[in-house]
């Protein structure tokens, strides 16, 4: 098949095109840098069945394709909050214009969106009927209430064009090819770690999230555009780890004598996440493989690697 990555070049979409040319199809990958990076599709530059364009999908392209991962939107709060408004108009205008490549191709469209749509959750574990407690007018609602616009969007062309989709909800990933900057918890606490620098954990690191591995969340995303389950679908790993927990794990990993500083809670931080998978199991027949001993020991080698 002709398939589209938008946000090709970062930490998920790369290793969804490294799934994807291992199945010999021909990839485009879709992305501004805005936080990918060229560097993680660059052993496919070369490779006839890979193209690589540089666009911003606020602004409209026209590219005739089978399938469409739309993954493009920076994820970390520390990018999504710089530009607040462009976070928006990358989930409400870049959806409407692959959408509309969907329809007029008749192509089937993946969704990337994610477990912040659960905002700071009164129901867990987070099931898929649960709409969610989210602050509308918060610091985090460029995301939070963007991907839920750009769900909306999705169900309105299904209905209204009969635009094939399919919807996922992300919990938070990690593995190699996440930056080192990029203000994830899993990447903060390692990189600090390595660097010899204090751990920061906000508040008293009693909030709680799940953690799924790179490798497993791209198959989970595969099952979901190849199946005919509609979604949405929470994509995640149910085990569920307190920071302050996930601090300790790395620390004792990395560096035993790292300290651990505690600072301010950031606004809406949500207190606890975790993924009800029954849907992903039932429809999928997905579940996590990677452990997270396991997947730890792999970023941290993969950041090691990075930064020293």
């Amino acid at each position: 098949m002709r398939i589209l990555v938008t946000g090709g070049a970062g930490f998920i979409g790369s290793h969804l095109i490294d799934r994807l040319m291992a199945l010999d199809h021909d990839v485009i990958c879709l992305d501004n840098f805005y936080t990918g990076s060229k560097r993680n599709v660059e052993h496919w530059l070369d490779h006839p069945r890979f193209k690589l364009i540089e666009h911003d999908i606020i602004e409209s392209i026209e590219l005739d394709v089978d399938r469409i991962y739309h993954l493009a939107c920076p994820a970390s709060p520390v990018h999504y909050q710089a530009d607040p408004i462009k976070t928006i108009k990358t989930n409400v205008f870049g959806t409407l214009h692959m959408l509309g490549i969907a329809k007029r191709t008749g192509a089937r469209l993946l969704m990337a969106s994610t477990s912040e749509v659960y905002g700071d959750p009164d129901v867990h574990p987070q099931s898929e009927e649960y709409w969610g407690n989210v602050n509308c007018t918060g610091i985090r609602s460029n995301y939070d209430e963007g991907k839920r616009m750009a769900e909306t969007l999705c169900f309105d062309y299904h209905r209204q064009h009969g635009v094939e989709i399919r919807v996922a909800r992300i919990f938070n990933t990690y593995g190699d090819r996440m930056f080192e900057n990029d203000g994830r918890v899993v990447s903060n606490f390692i990189v600090q770690s390595l660097q010899g620098i204090p751990l920061t954990v906000y508040g008293d690191g009693s909030q709680t999230r799940s953690f799924c591995f790179v490798s497993d969340l791209v198959e989970g995303l595969m099952r979901l555009m190849n199946g005919d389950y509609i979604g949405p679908v929470n994509l995640g790993n149910p085990g569920e780890y307190t920071i302050l927990q996930l601090a300790q794990m790395i620390q004792g990993m990395v560096n035993p004598n790292a300290e651990i500083v505690f600072k301010p809670l950031p606004q809406d931080d949500p207190r606890r996440r975790r993924p009800d998978i029954s849907k992903a199991k039932q429809y999928l027949n997905w579940e996590p493989t990677v452990q997270i001993e396991e997947g730890l020991t792999r970023a941290i080698a993969y950041f090691r690697s990075r930064v020293g």
